[in-house]
């Protein structure tokens, strides 16, 4: 009740910060600032400037140039109200204690901002666990920062810590802690573990996806179950698992934490028992929202992903969502110059390379749009595998060919 009564006043205002790089365009360090402002949001503050700098490579004492630095402090020191400022990339331990001297204001960065969505995100002792083992591998070689006393008290984005009190800074200490959650994690992925076994022979269908593609919401049109739906990132943290029935046919359906851009290591490692959803399901539904500018991208991240989970191939629809979002801007018929991203249409869309390279489908899971056509695409998918398993049920769908 309290989120929906806020106002902007209560938010935190926040400066953001990116260096681009020779190997990234001027687009997608926008796009990288676009989500990080949006990140921001999610975390409860207000953006109110961007800064860019084009470097060879992030300067190794304070992440920017000196004359960049000094733009941004000269602009810190006449916004008074300004209460961090958020840098896109990982930020070192000696560039966190340089920065926060030079600024003497709160210094978060993209995996800090993360992890601090997670830690108001989590709502089950596993994703509270998963997130606090993160959080204290952040912390361990950043014990020295001069400011965590002092925030920790008095609270604010990126400091959703591990308990709200004043956190030793003995690592000793840190260390035992995350052998500790390390263990508890360990006792959970075997529980975790025991219950797929029980699920039986059932095929498996994960969704996967970026985050805020609209996962949440297929899962609940599919199943017509409440998982909690939000248009903001990482709504789900909590893998979960729901029996479906399609046709004649039951599955387990699965709905997975949502991938971004550079998502820390930490996280990763932490959430292992999440993805072990993703590593052992038989069927993904790669869910992409078809109206973000820079979905190509994205398909591109939750793949490099997909592949550092795991290196098996699976069978996979492409699920192009949100098909009642998606606009253009029509190319005139005398317009000379090539035609953009922009340009293209929906039929366009599904002409591409990318529709045709794989199973796809185009639907909008929020109006149902093509969703008989979707739930038929699964449902032949999913019997592929499940004749294999149940081969005296083939009577239950005699027009499927196993080979098909």
């Amino acid at each position: 009740m309290n989120d929906l009564i806020s106002t902007e006043k209560e938010l935190e205002k926040v400066v953001l910060v990116a260096v681009r790089t020779p190997d990234v365009s001027e687009r997608e360090v926008n796009e990288y600032l676009d989500e990080l402002a949006f990140l921001a949001e999610t975390a409860g503050a207000v953006p109110v400037r961007r800064f860019i700098q084009s470097l060879p490579i992030h300067d190794n004492r304070y992440y920017v140039g000196s004359g960049k630095l000094e733009e941004i402090i000269a602009y810190v020191k006449v916004h008074e109200d300004v209460s961090a400022i958020i840098f896109d990339d990982e930020l070192t331990p000696s560039q966190l204690k340089n920065l926060e001297a030079a600024f003497q204001r709160r210094i978060l960065d993209r995996t800090n901002l993360i992890l601090d969505i997670f830690a108001k995100r989590a709502r089950t002792a596993h994703a509270k666990t998963q997130v606090e083992l993160a959080q204290y591998q952040y912390l361990l070689p950043r014990l020295t920062r001069m400011w965590t006393h002092l925030e920790r008290q008095r609270g604010g984005i990126g400091m959703r810590g591990p308990g709200e009190k004043e956190i030793e800074t003995d690592r000793r200490i840190i260390r035992d802690k995350i052998a500790r959650l390390k263990t508890e994690l360990q006792k959970i992925d075997r529980q975790k573990a025991t219950q797929r076994k029980n699920r039986g022979k059932l095929v498996r269908v994960a969704l996967v996806g970026y985050t805020n593609v609209g996962k949440s919401t297929l899962m609940n049109a599919l199943a017509k179950s409440d998982v909690f739906a939000e248009n903001k990132l990482f709504a789900t943290l909590d893998t979960t698992v729901r029996k479906v029935v399609v046709g004649n046919l039951p599955f387990l359906l699965a709905d997975t934490v949502g991938f971004i851009r550079k998502l820390p290591h930490h996280l990763v490692e932490s959430f292992k028992s999440t993805l072990d959803e993703v590593r052992e399901a038989d069927i993904l539904l790669h869910v992409v929202d078809i109206s973000h500018p820079g979905f190509e991208q994205q398909i591109e991240v939750v793949n490099q992903t997909l592949h550092e989970i795991d290196e098996r191939e699976k069978p996979m629809i492409m699920v192009f969502n949100k098909v009642d979002a998606f606009t253009y801007t029509k190319k005139e018929d005398d317009d000379l110059t090539p035609a953009t991203r922009e340009n293209y249409s929906l039929d366009d869309m599904k002409k591409s390379w990318m529709a045709k390279a794989s199973k796809s489908i185009f639907i909008s899971a929020r109006e149902k749009t093509n969703f008989e056509e979707f739930r038929e695409l699964l449902y032949r998918e999913v019997v592929k595998i499940h004749v294999t398993r149940f081969p005296f049920n083939d009577f239950l769908y005699p027009d499927i060919e196993v080979g098909e």
